[in-house]
């Protein structure tokens, strides 16, 4: 059904069609609008036959959505930030055992120093932990890929993140087609766990694995994973062949047939990239936008084709590995071998900053003609950096970087206002 409705309560919405058997649930922005709504849906008896548990932690939401999955439920949770770092261990757990969880990520910076807004940091931080990741570009891919996970992870029997930008998707109303209940059960078949623990047939779950054969239990799973890059596109046909529209896959393609160069992102900055190629494209310019939805697995051999007739390839980061750089350019880097390609990256949009479309058209200007740096900090404020150095370089007790360089900037405005006043 078609709805102006917030993201958070459209993914809360399909995730009841989806006759969830156990939420495990403790808040944390940006994801609680989600949990909240599942409450109140099974607190009215829309959402039927699910157990809504209110635990302790983050830590025991991944471990309750663990005991409910071996048990044999259809569990989900959600998180962000700080607390998909505090349920890490169970985190591993989930995947290590192959239990076909769904769990939404809000996507939210981590600290320190403290940030509540979005950029990629959560997820990508897991990235071997086992767990698909499937990244969503608006609202309406974000409900229905909580649909596709559910069919892809008990396919597989293996967990999957589902990551949508904090705010910017979870908080943000648009038009969404909400999945109903009478689709998603011509999609999603009842639940048939390939193991569960069941007292009339007892086993083991989670016993210890020595050296004799634990590398075999770990390369099985990534044969599961490399299972998954076969299977995502076979569920996203299935599923525009019920709901009728194209959703999730493992990537999403925009203006690239003839595309000199390619700009690759993940997420809802999709949206605005889209706009400044169309933009440029209507200056004549050979540019486009590869958006992937599957990081994990990663589509190597799919994104290698997908972007070898490109001369530029700009990967746009919405986080990155301190010390290197880029994560999401290292995977393309990898997949394109050494064929020629010209590569840059671009750090953007860390801890909520806005990404514009003016300073995306300036990047672009330069790095069209190959004068940027390989990795480039998008609206970098140099003068920020150059007070803390100074101040650093000039006493040992320099003080805490975050606080100094937040005075710094509210001085540096305050002085600016006394100046236009005068």
């Amino acid at each position: 059904m078609l709805k102006q409705i917030e993201g958070s309560q459209a993914v809360a919405q399909t995730l009841a069609s989806c006759r969830i058997n156990v939420v495990a649930a403790y808040p944390i922005s940006p994801q609680t609008h989600i949990v909240e709504t599942l409450s109140k849906l099974v607190k009215n008896g829309s959402l039927k036959n699910c157990e809504y548990i209110n635990v302790e932690s983050e830590y025991a939401a991944m471990s309750a959505s663990i005991g409910a999955s071996a048990a044999g439920g259809r569990a989900y949770t959600a998180t962000a930030s700080q607390g998909l770092l505090y349920m890490v261990e169970a985190v591993y757990n989930a995947s290590g055992l192959g239990l076909p969880i769904v769990m939404t990520v809000a996507n939210r910076a981590i600290g320190a120093p403290i940030n509540i807004w979005n950029d990629q940091t959560d997820s990508m931080s897991q990235r071997d932990s086992g767990w698909l990741q499937l990244y969503a570009v608006d609202n309406q891919e974000a409900a229905d890929l909580h649909v596709q996970a559910f069919r892809i992870a008990e396919e597989l029997s293996v967990p999957v993140m589902v990551c949508m930008d904090g705010f910017v998707l979870t908080h943000a109303s648009e038009l969404v087609d909400v999945p109903e209940m009478e689709q998603v059960d011509k999609f999603l078949p009842a639940y048939e766990p390939r193991q569960v623990l069941d007292p009339a047939d007892p086993i083991s779950i989670g016993a210890m694995v020595g050296p004799e054969a634990f590398t075999e239990v770990r390369y099985l799973a990534h044969l599961k994973q490399l299972d998954a890059l076969d299977l995502i596109p076979r569920v996203q046909a299935e599923f525009k062949e019920i709901f009728g529209r194209e959703s999730g896959g493992l990537y999403h393609e925009y203006k690239c047939d003839d595309a000199e160069t390619i700009v690759v992102c993940l997420g809802s900055v999709t949206g605005t990239l889209r706009d400044v190629i169309d933009e440029r494209r209507a200056q004549g310019e050979k540019i486009g936008v590869l958006s992937l939805v599957s990081f994990r697995p990663f589509p190597s051999k799919a994104i290698a084709a997908a972007l070898d007739h490109a001369e530029r390839i700009i990967v746009l980061e919405r986080a990155f590995s301190v010390g290197i750089g880029g994560i999401v350019s290292a995977e393309i880097r990898a997949a394109m071998g050494d064929k020629g390609h010209v590569f840059h990256e671009v750090i953007a949009g860390l801890g909520g900053r806005a990404i514009t479309s003016g300073s995306l058209h300036a990047y672009l200007d330069r790095a069209v003609r190959d004068d940027v740096e390989y990795t480039t900090f998008l609206d970098l404020d140099r003068d920020l950096i150059d007070r803390e150095l100074a101040r650093q370089a000039a006493t040992r007790r320099s003080g805490a970087t975050p606080e100094n360089m937040v005075r710094d900037y509210h001085e540096r405005v305050d002085l600016r206002r006394a100046e236009a006043q005068n």
